[in-house]
C-alpha cells in the first residue's frame, strides 16, 4: 500500500513517514502544497495524508483538485484547527477522516488501516454506467452494449471524465487541464483529435450517439444532445 504525506512541519512529516513504512507501508513525503499536489496527480496511491495549512497552496485546494481528478482515493485531513465547524467543513469538502494535532500514533495508524479497507472497497464497486456504456474504474476497461471498447490509457481517462461530468458542458480548456495536466493553447486541435478518436470507438458502431459538440464551447456526454 503507498501512502502519500503532504506535511510541511519537517518533525511531524518525517515522524509520520519512519512510523508508517516500520508499520509496512510504501511512503511518499512531500513539504509543501504544490508539490504534494503533482505527486498526489501523477502518482498512484491507496491514502493521502493531507496537513490543512501548508505553502503555496493549501490542503482544501489540493483536495478540491484531487477530487477532480481521483474521487476515490481516500484523504485525511491532519490539522491542528480542533473546531467543530472545522471539522465539518473538512468532512463535507470531500475528506474521508479529520485527525486533529497532536495526536497519538495508534489512533491515526488505526484510521489509516480503517481508510484502506474502505477504498479498496469503493475502488472494487466504482462502476460508472450511462445508458449501455460501462466502465469499470479499477480494471480500466469500458464496454458498450456488452462490446469491449480497446481504449488507450488516455481515452480511457477523457471517457472517465466525460461520464463523470455527464450533461455538462466541457471546455477544451478544462479537459485538457483534467486529462493531461496541461494547458493548451486555444489553436491547438488536440482535443478535437482526441475526441475524434474517442468517438470511432464509443460512439460510431452504435446507433445512440452519447458524445456531443456543442458549438463554440466544447463537449459533453449525455444521452440527449
Amino acid at each position: 500500500m503507498r501512502i502519500l504525506v503532504i506535511e510541511d512541519e519537517s518533525k511531524i512529516g518525517d515522524y509520520l513517514k519512519k512510523g508508517l513504512e516500520e508499520a509496512g507501508y510504501t511512503i511518499s513525503l512531500c513539504r509543501n502544497g504544490l508539490d504534494g499536489y503533482h505527486c498526489a496527480i501523477s502518482e498512484h496511491f491507496d491514502l493521502i495524508i493531507l496537513d490543512v495549512m501548508l505553502p503555496d497552496m493549501n490542503g482544501w485546494q489540493i483536495l478540491e483538485k484531487i477530487r477532480l481528478n481521483n474521487s476515490n482515493i481516500p484523504v485525511m485531513f491532519l490539522t491542528a484547527k480542533d473546531s467543530l465547524e472545522d471539522k465539518i467543513n473538512g468532512l463535507e469538502s470531500g475528506a474521508d477522516d479529520y485527525l486533529v494535532k497532536p495526536f497519538a500514533f495508534a489512533e491515526l495508524l488505526a484510521r489509516v488501516k480503517t481508510l484502506l479497507r474502505r477504498g479498496t472497497k469503493q475502488l472494487q464497486s466504482d462502476i460508472l454506467a450511462v445508458d449501455t456504456l460501462k466502465l469499470d474504474i479499477a480494471k480500466r476497461r469500458a464496454s458498450r452494449e456488452q462490446l469491449k471498447l480497446h481504449l488507450t490509457n488516455k481515452e480511457f481517462s477523457l471517457l472517465e471524465l466525460l461520464v463523470r461530468h455527464q450533461g455538462e458542458v466541457l471546455t477544451r480548456a478544462f479537459i485538457a487541464s483534467q486529462v493531461w495536466d496541461m494547458n493548451f493553447d486555444s489553436d491547438t486541435n488536440v482535443i478535437d483529435v482526441a475526441i475524434r478518436r474517442l468517438r470511432a470507438k464509443v460512439d460510431d458502431p452504435f446507433s445512440m450517439k452519447l458524445i456531443h459538440t456543442v458549438r463554440g464551447m466544447g463537449y459533453k456526454l449525455d444521452t440527449e444532445a
